[in-house]
């Protein structure tokens, strides 16, 4: 059997990629537990200072495996100890967590439909380069399930509360142009050149000062959840700490020289 998850570390830049393609890259358990233990591998490798999350075949992710899921809907029944929906403490909320919390930049490289848990990993990362020819969809509602994978966080804060409960409550497919227009999508690219874009933006990212972007990621994640005031004193707090590394005076002696700087990410 094909690994369900690939996984691959060059130059700084930690690639993982969905790898069902004839499943439309839909999440099986081991999909699940895989892409869960590479993010984790991701966040806490030093070598790792970006992390792209693609997918192979026409699509970015469709969210649960239903064939599997009816399976062990069935044994629940059974055993009526409804374990199959322990799937979101087990695996969605620990990849969730390890996408929004990667103390390094996250692009997604969307290439084709990402919807329910995948449209949730979509949007958990920083950054979304769109094929032109993709799509997302919440999905949840059509299957008679709420929302999971962060989607009721990340979403309202992406498209603003009123569409987003428009988008849970009457899932349909969002192409590409309109993904963008509502701040889904970061950029949209042609098909044909998803991929390279993807990995260049990611790339890009890898090579750039890794713990301000972390603070940036900190920063952010607090000032969601917290007041002017609060926000203030972690921005201190982590100014402090970028203004003490490395890569911040690396910065400022290139800058005087009028040269670019080459960042070690510490």
């Amino acid at each position: 059997m094909a690994d369900t998850v690939l996984y691959d570390v060059t130059d700084g830049l930690a690639t993982i990629t969905l790898n069902r393609p004839d499943a439309m890259n839909a999440l099986n358990i081991d999909a699940k537990v895989t892409l869960r233990d590479r993010l984790r591998d991701a966040a806490a490798d030093p070598a790792v200072r970006a992390v792209l999350l693609t997918a192979t075949g026409r699509a970015f992710c469709v969210g649960q495996d239903l064939k599997e899921h009816i399976g062990l809907l069935a044994a629940d029944r059974e055993s009526g100890d409804g374990a199959t929906m322990s799937t979101v403490r087990e695996h969605y909320n620990p990849i969730v967590t390890a996408l929004a919390g990667m103390p390094k930049p996250v692009v997604a490289g969307v290439n084709g439909v990402a919807a329910g848990a995948g449209f949730g990993f979509a949007l958990a990362a920083d950054h979304r380069v769109v094929a032109d020819s993709a799509s997302f969809n919440t999905s949840f509602a059509g299957v008679a399930l709420t929302a999971d994978s962060g989607v009721s966080w990340t979403l309202p804060r992406v498209v603003g509360p009123g569409r987003a409960a428009d988008l849970l409550l009457f899932p349909r497919s969002i192409d590409a142009q309109e993904a963008y227009a509502l701040g889904i999508a970061s950029e949209v690219v042609p098909a044909a050149e998803l991929a390279d874009r993807a990995t260049a933006v990611a790339r890009r990212l890898a090579a750039g000062p890794t713990l301000a972007y972390a603070a940036l990621k900190e920063s952010l994640a607090f000032g969601a959840g917290h007041t002017l005031a609060d926000t203030l004193a972690k921005e201190e707090e982590l100014q402090a700490r970028a203004g003490a590394s490395e890569d911040h005076r690396i910065a400022v002696e290139a800058f005087v020289k009028k040269e670019k700087p080459v960042y070690l990410g510490r």
